[in-house]
């Protein structure tokens, strides 16, 4: 044994220390080569200041040896959470990143003032596929702690490293961590990452730009890349001389760096989240205005396509106009460019002043572009632009809440085009809250505010739920509190939390939240007590709690079914989670209704009543009177409320007689509503497929676009399942219908541009459905259409609502196919190109869909981004849908390493692959599938969707293939 004199006195900030930290975190194997001296500084320094730094993080007692993660080096990493832990805040990176065109990689620094809250060594932050060559600790004075290189460990598994300080950063103390770093520039749309265009004489042109949302920041710059670690940035980009930069901020200096080389330093920016930041260097052009409160505007696009930049930037301007209006707080920031990217995955990313668009989401050219193309133009500028306020200005404080910026947005979009564009509206929200409705409707859907923590489960929450539930109880919460209260209510949010985070339950506050007096007269952002009877509180007279109200539209998942059973002057209400795949009499069904409960704003006109009756329905079971005379009674009066209604007993009996009588007692999108929710029925099994068909049949009298889409619609996806399941008799039975039924509609169609946006799009979804049914004038019409186009070389201009009917009719033949393919080569028009593969994929030979799927992966002629619609297009053709499926399967790990994990691009594959299969066969070969990916398949609710819809359609087949066959022949 040693005796303790014998052991010597070592300083745990010594040279000594930190070369042994550094010597042990690049070797790890050189435990056996150090002096007993040495180890002995291993035991009685290292190993305590590791401990000391680990017990300093909050939430140490869940850091047991169960949880200890080995870094790369094969040291204990010194956090085990995926979050970060929150003793160190970020105050303000200075960001430099040099991307280099030529060797398509990129180099960089960053400096981030960091304050320190509780004492450590330890500073934790993210990287992922950084290679981080340097890191050093500073003083508030900018002198160095260590005069060592710092060692770096890394865990890759939460895209986390740590750097060790051998001198304790103490609290309450600020510092800046210095990190040099470099990596190659991806391939993919994620990070800091390469995108290429051709120009019109073929010349291929490389550009960098990013996307960071939601947690891909760290892989351009280490950094703590989670929403509430806002911090200001100030940004310097190197690039050459034939190229510009772009980032959130408008430029303030130039230096030249010598061999063409050139270094921009940007303005310092407000507080944000790291998922903001943006980067861009290329070679675009420009076209600038200004907003009435002087923010200047750049819309930037590659050179050959600047002619199709000036739409976007008289609707930006507009539109950011109206939202400074109607929030009531201007724009922070003094500029906002707008760029049309050329490989983007998404539609299009806020940055905070640099938002980044698709080209087809941005570029409008007035000689391709359809009436669709502009509303869908228009509408993408008006999410993002909202998202400014709403995600950027006030963000999430997690991504369990991404609803708070992606429902707010989807909404605002309806809310500013209809303000800013009246002659573009159209009733999108219905649809909007129509497919909200079919994804809540299975039992693997999720509440609104649902927990996330890894980067797959975080990307997953871009789903229909965030953005069109969150955009429908949005609308239903407006409507239920008044425009007024609704909009006072948002400023006062805005208000109170811009440039910090919020929650669920801050919104509620903020629109229900009262205080006194001399608070609100201080300047809180509170109504006063004599303002709070003007937000609603009394709703039919009745008080209103409006944050238990919203939890239950939140904080549980499904939408609930309304049975409405008239019983003389009563009506009874009952109320139940409305489920498609599940039956009463399935032994889970108690289980998946236990605890539901929704506090329900209803609304119902009748026969007697001039305006809305208003009530809200707080339990299981309700009671209503009405008149004994009243004819008739419709529920959820212009479907404002986010609820399905069935009406037992004759109900839905007296709304037929009602439509076919007298169809416009009742407004065009109540007409949408009844068809949307009895079809919906039919599904779930508590409505006769007879009744529901029925129903529709005074579309015959109906001139309005919705409704008739609406009903159009329901038979075309019967059709389609029908046809592919091979059952002739009816396939063709039901094609023959539809068309004799919707004769009247289809040949009153003219082929030009003409007529309102309603009577546009009508045209354009009608032709397109007769000409796919091979109804001869429409045929003949679009080859003659086509013969012309081949014969002016592709020069002919088409009227933009029927040119993708007139593609997809010259597509069938061989010649037509490859001149389209040929054209979508060499098109500079991401609309018309969009018309093209569309009507490329409507081929019914297997050979050249089997070649777009082949083209789509290579990326060359057909971009990868546009490879998930190819498979979802080639997915929707009968001869194309089996084809779809088996190059999923045979490219699962491929499509995984272009999209990720989690991805919307993955979503839909998955989703739009399989959504037409309705055998048991299918269902089970889908199953079988993935269990073999299960590493995968277990982290996404995407794969449970698909299943449930395939069990939907399998189901509905087994009740009303017969019932169909049946009605037909009559």
């Amino acid at each position: 044994m040693v005796k303790p004199s014998h052991i010597p006195i070592l300083s745990c900030s010594s040279g000594e220390t930190d070369f042994f930290l550094l010597k042990l975190c690049t070797d790890p194997t050189s435990y056996s080569n150090f002096q007993p001296a040495t180890m002995i500084l291993f035991v009685f320094c290292i190993i305590p200041l590791t401990a000391l730094a680990v017990s300093q993080m909050p939430d140490s007692k869940d850091l047991g040896d169960e949880n200890t993660h080995t870094a790369t080096n094969g040291l204990p990493f010194p956090w085990s959470k995926v979050r970060l832990p929150n003793y160190i805040v970020p105050i303000h990176y200075h960001l430099l990143v040099h991307p280099n065109l030529t060797t398509s990689q990129f180099a960089g620094s960053v400096k981030i003032e960091i304050d320190v809250k509780n004492n450590t060594n330890w500073v934790v932050l993210h990287s992922r596929n950084l290679n981080v060559t340097k890191a050093t600790v500073l003083d508030e004075t900018e002198a160095h702690l260590s005069d060592k290189v710092l060692p770096v460990l890394e865990y890759p598994p939460h895209e986390q490293i740590a750097i060790f300080s051998p001198k304790i950063l103490t609290s309450g103390e600020k510092y800046f961590l210095h990190l040099e770093f470099g990596a190659p520039l991806c391939d993919g749309f994620f990070g800091l990452y390469k995108s290429t265009y051709k120009t019109k004489t073929g010349q291929t042109r490389v550009l960098a730009s990013t996307h960071f949302e939601p947690t891909l920041a760290r892989m351009a710059f280490p950094c703590f890349d989670e929403p509430n670690f806002k911090a200001n940035f100030t940004v310097r980009l190197i690039r050459d001389a034939s190229h510009i930069a772009l980032s959130n901020m408008p430029i303030v200096s130039t230096m030249e760096l010598g061999n063409d080389l050139f270094e921009d330093r940007f303005e310092t920016s407000v507080q944000m989240s790291t998922y903001l930041v943006a980067l861009i260097v290329c070679d675009f052009r420009s076209v600038t205005g200004r907003t009435s409160s002087g923010i200047d505007i750049s819309i930037y696009a590659v050179p050959d396509k600047w002619n199709q930049t000036h739409y976007a930037l008289e609707a930006a301007v507009k539109i950011l106009q109206f939202y400074e209006q109607y929030f009531n707080i201007y724009y922070p920031l003094p500029k906002l460019d707008l760029v049309a990217i050329p490989d983007f995955q998404s539609g299009a990313m806020e940055n905070w002043g640099l938002n980044t668009y698709r080209e087809t989401s941005l570029l409008y050219d007035p000689e391709t572009s359809s009436a669709s193309d502009k509303m869908w133009v228009t509408m993408v500028i008006g999410h993002e632009l909202a998202h400014q306020w709403f995600g950027n200005l006030v963000t999430m404080e997690w991504w369990n809440d991404i609803w708070l910026n992606e429902g707010f947005a989807r909404y605002m979009e309806f809310v500013s085009v209809e303000a800013t564009y009246p002659e573009l509206r159209v009733d999108y929200l219905l649809h909007t809250c129509f497919a909200a409705i079919g994804r809540d409707s299975l039992n693997s859907s999720r509440p609104i505010s649902s927990a996330a923590e890894n980067p797959t489960q975080i990307k997953e929450m871009f789903d229909t739920v965030s953005y069109d539930k969150g955009a429908c109880i949005l609308h239903m919460l407006r409507h239920f509190l008044t425009d007024d209260v609704f909009q006072s209510g948002i400023i006062r949010y805005l208000r109170k939390f811009k440039y910090s985070n919020a929650r669920n339950e801050d919104l509620w506050d903020s629109l229900a939240n009262t205080c006194s007096e001399d608070e609100f007269a201080g300047g809180e952002y509170c109504y006063s007590s004599a303002q709070a009877t003007k937000n609603a509180y009394h709703y039919a007279g009745e008080h209103m709690d409006l944050k238990a109200i919203m939890n239950t539209w939140t904080l549980q998942r499904g939408i609930p079914l309304v049975r409405v059973n008239r019983k003389g002057s009563k009506l009874h209400l009952h109320q139940e989670r409305f489920i498609k795949t599940i039956q009463p009499t399935h032994p889970l069904w108690p289980s998946l209704q236990k605890g539901y409960l929704w506090y329900i704003p209803l609304t119902y006109k009748t026969s007697h009543s001039k305006d809305d009756v208003r009530h809200l329905m707080e339990a299981k079971s309700d009671v209503l009177d009405v008149d004994e005379s009243v004819e008739w009674v419709k529920f959820n009066s212009d479907m404002n409320g986010y609820y399905i209604v069935h009406y037992e007993g004759d109900g839905w009996e007296r709304l037929s007689e009602l439509l076919r009588r007298n169809h416009t007692a009742l407004s065009f999108k109540d007409r949408a509503n009844l068809i949307h929710n009895i079809f919906q029925l039919v599904t779930a099994g508590k409505v006769s497929l007879e009744t529901a068909l029925n129903l529709i049949q005074y579309l015959k009298s109906e001139t309005h676009d919705v409704p008739l889409l609406e009903g159009l619609g329901y038979l075309e996806a019967f059709y389609k399942m029908i046809e592919k399941r091979n059952v002739p008799d009816v396939t063709q039975s039901l094609k023959t219908y539809i068309l004799m039924f919707f004769r009247d509609v289809i040949d009153k169609q003219t082929w030009t541009d003409e007529g309102t946006l309603s009577e546009r799009r009508l045209r354009s979804e009608v032709l397109s459905l007769a000409c796919d049914f091979e109804h001869r004038p429409c045929v003949g019409k679009a080859t003659k259409f086509f013969e012309d186009w081949l014969k002016s070389n592709g020069t002919l201009i088409l009227p933009t609502d029927v040119v993708e009917t007139v593609f997809s009719v010259g597509a069938q033949e061989d010649e037509g196919w490859t001149s389209l393919l040929e054209k979508y080569t060499i098109s500079m028009s991401g609309a018309e190109k969009w018309k093209i593969l569309s009507a490329l994929t409507s081929s019914k030979d297997a050979n050249k869909l089997r070649r777009l799927l082949d083209l789509g992966m290579e990326g060359q002629v057909i971009k990868t981004q546009d490879l998930g619609s190819v498979i979802y297009g080639v997915a929707k053709n009968p001869v194309g849908h089996v084809l779809a499926w088996n190059f999923v399967k045979e490219n699962w790990n491929k499509l995984v390493e272009k999209f990720q994990l989690g991805s919307f691009s993955i979503r839909n594959i998955i989703i739009g692959t399989t959504s037409q299969f309705s055998s048991r066969e299918e269902l089970n070969d889908i199953k079988a599938f993935f269990e073999s990916i299960w590493e995968h398949s277990s982290q996404l609710r995407a794969t449970q969707v698909a299943v449930e819809n395939v069990e939907k359609n399998i189901l509905w087949l087994e009740r009303n293939l017969d019932a169909l066959r049946s009605w037909l022949i009559l």
